[in-house]
């Protein structure tokens, strides 16, 4: 098989960048034909500045990048500095990125990018708010026939909320982006709270990320040594969780991830439950399935492929 295409839509976040690391060390299953950046965890200066940082750390810089909206849809930006530090990749010591920004817009190359190659081979990766995915949606519509697969990050279920009590980050941060993208008819996989609080990084598997003695795996359990202080306080975890490497493992090994095909709905209204995603996991409704939502992980084998992985750059 040859390798997947993919655009990888994110707002670094330590988190987001493991999740980049793990795709540029995969070449033989991920082609990645951009990197876009969004505003969410920081703002857009700060997601764009942190993805030229992440792949420069990959040694990585052919890769092309493209700065995108610097705003949701109809409401004011709310950032997770608490969560993330000031610059959004606090905890190691980088240098100043060097690499250059593509002049397009994030959302002209998303738009171009399912324009100009063959429909149905090009697949979306949103880590972070949906805002360039819907944005580019609304410009071209025609566009949602050419998507493969849209494979993001977001929302919960039984987990419900970690921005607010029952909304997910970046579900709540654009919730009119994230209507969109779910009532758009795409094929959509979701790697919600439930399945990525799986993923957490302890002791052990951190050491593991240090062991590998290269400068990728020393930030890497520097970002994790950072990251992981806010979900210890606030979850009583043993470590932080990886949300965002959840997806691009699973487009290298979907058979680590377990889920169910089901309806998931959008909260745009209720100030109460803003940014809800409202799965319906055990078919109460008559609501059409829209997107199939991952509950299970087998987190070993997530693990070792990461480490394996990293290993590589």
């Amino acid at each position: 098989m040859p390798p997947r295409k993919i655009i990888i839509d994110t707002d670094p976040g330590q988190d987001d960048a493991v999740a980049i690391l793990l795709a540029l060390a995969s070449p033989e299953e991920i082609s990645v034909l951009g990197i876009t950046t969004v505003a969410g965890n920081v703002p857009l200066d700060l997601t764009t500045r942190n993805a030229r940082i992440v792949c420069e750390l990959a040694g990585k810089t052919e890769t092309r990048i493209f700065a995108g909206c610097d705003r949701p849809l109809k409401r004011p930006l709310v950032t997770a500095e608490h969560v993330h530090g000031k610059t959004g990749l606090d905890g190691p010591t980088l240098p100043d990125p060097t690499m250059p920004v593509e002049d397009t817009h994030a959302v002209d190359f998303i738009i171009d990018t399912l324009r100009d190659e063959p429909a149905g081979t090009v697949t979306l990766c949103p880590l972070g708010p949906l805002t360039n995915i819907a944005t580019a949606m609304h410009r071209a519509p025609e566009i949602a026939d050419r998507i493969q697969e849209i494979v993001l990050m977001g929302g919960a279920y039984f987990e419900v909320g970690n921005i607010t009590p029952t909304a997910e980050f970046n579900i709540y941060v654009d919730p009119e982006a994230a209507e969109a993208v779910f009532t758009s008819g795409v094929p959509i996989t979701v790697m919600p709270l439930d399945v990525t609080h799986k993923a957490l990084v302890t002791t052990p598997r951190n050491d593991a990320f240090r062991a590998l003695g290269t400068p990728v795996g020393l930030a890497v359990a520097q970002m994790t040594d950072f990251f992981e202080r806010f979900d210890k306080e606030k979850y009583g975890s043993d470590g932080a969780p990886l949300h965002d490497p959840c997806v691009t493992a699973y487009l290298i090994r979907p058979e680590l991830f377990t889920g169910r095909y089901i309806n998931v709905e959008i909260e745009t209204r209720s100030a109460l439950t803003l940014g809800m995603t409202v799965a319906d996991w055990w078919g109460v409704t008559d609501r059409a399935p829209n997107a199939t939502f991952m509950g299970a992980l087998d987190a070993e084998g997530f693990f070792a492929l990461l480490t394996e992985r990293l290993a590589r750059l």
